[in-house]
């Protein structure tokens, strides 16, 4: 069994994101294993963690996040495995006559679930099947935005509350055919309606301030008029999706990557036409408050 002497933690580059730790088999680790707490220890520290050399199944995935917090159910069961329904399955390969997972998800800024009124804690993935020509997550630092934010628009959030939603996100599933996209709406807005979170956030860990915001669900900026919204948003995303903020993963097979969502905003790179791609997904609650101000994440899945 691994021990904590043999695991090791690399941590990256001054200025980068993302431990990488090697010498541990996560399916050999008991729930109270010493070797769980360095790694909490080191998602909240570096944002993003890689335990490399990873073999596992899917109980085994399930299995193992449970050991390190609790996994969500992700509220569309369209996403998930059909024998795991803590597994988010994000896949364009056919598996007979049945569909499993949803292709094409995540291709633009976002952190999970900030449009639930208890956002997501961590995402983990761990992926199954490589495209050719893409290998990769792209992450910014949103604490690190945060901290180089411009006068005129750190004063944009400062104090401020923003609204979340995820309407424009939703994909269609089968049973939506013959639904208008009024009903559509209607229900998506029934399930997940829009919420109101600070626009800078305070991490309950570590202390420090991000700017919690993205382009994929931020969709206003509370006591604005629409067009000084638009103004506002389309000012912050420009900034907050500069080339010099945005750090590339790039995977390799065997990697479980594990990254905290009160810190990180990500997105998906794209897959060429033609080429398979196919991985799991699970989301973890730490169970602590998701910023200053919230209660912790009692009941939510």
């Amino acid at each position: 069994m691994s021990t904590a002497t043999e695991m090791q933690i690399t941590p990256p580059p001054a200025g980068q994101i993302g431990a990488t730790i090697t010498g541990i088999d996560t399916n050999e680790l008991p729930t109270d294993a010493p070797e769980l707490q360095p790694i909490r220890d080191a998602i909240y520290q570096h944002r993003l963690v890689v335990i490399r050399n990873q073999n596992f199944n899917e109980q085994q995935y399930v299995d193992f996040a449970r050991k390190l917090g609790r996994p969500q159910v992700y509220f569309q069961s369209n996403y998930h495995h059909p024998q795991h329904p803590e597994i988010f399955v994000s896949s364009n390969i056919p598996e007979g006559d049945q569909k499993i997972g949803v292709a094409r998800t995540g291709h633009y800024w976002h952190t999970d679930c900030s449009f639930e009124s208890h956002p997501l804690s961590w995402t983990s993935i761990y992926p199954q099947v490589f495209p050719k020509d893409s290998r990769g997550t792209l992450y910014i630092d949103m604490a690190k935005v945060y901290a180089n934010l411009p006068e005129h628009l750190r004063s944009y959030v400062d104090g401020v509350t923003a609204i979340h939603a995820g309407q424009l996100r939703y994909k269609v599933q089968a049973s939506d055919i013959d639904r208008s996209l009024e009903e559509l709406l209607n229900r998506i807005n029934e399930e997940v309606p829009p919420v109101r979170h600070p626009a800078v956030i305070e991490h309950p860990v570590t202390g420090e301030k991000a700017l919690y915001l993205n382009r994929g669900f931020t969709v206003a900026l509370e006591g604005l008029t629409h067009e000084e919204n638009k103004r506002r948003l389309a000012e912050l995303f420009e900034f907050i999706e500069r080339p010099e903020h945005i750090h590339q993963h790039a995977w390799s097979e065997g990697d479980l990557i594990i990254w905290d969502n009160r810190l990180l905003i990500h997105m998906s790179t794209a897959v060429a036409p033609g080429q398979h791609s196919k991985s799991y997904r699970i989301g973890i609650y730490d169970d602590l408050p998701f910023y200053a101000g919230i209660a912790a994440e009692e009941g939510q899945s």
